[in-house]
């Protein structure tokens, strides 16, 4: 066969280029790119997130209120009681 892994095919018409993972920059743009990147994609997912979060606290918190008001015993039932 005479080619070596990854030289197999012979493709006629297409280009291909090839870098050596020696040859990279593992954190290239990593600060101008990627940091912004990040707060853009939470800023656009805060409007889908936030509402139900919010809503979800809220029925808690009322859930918690309302038991807690249950619980409690009504001194006036008690009044009489010696």
């Amino acid at each position: 066969m005479g080619h070596g892994f990854g030289h197999l095919w012979k493709f006629r018409g297409i280009i291909t280029y090839r870098l050596s993972p020696f040859e990279l920059k593992p954190f290239a743009g990593a600060i101008s790119h990627g940091f912004p990147n990040t707060a853009r994609r939470i800023l656009e997912s805060i409007p889908y997130s936030v509402p139900p979060l919010a809503i979800g606290y809220l029925v808690y918190d009322w859930v918690e209120t309302e038991h807690h008001r249950l619980m409690k015993k009504n001194p006036a039932d008690f009044a009489n009681d010696k």
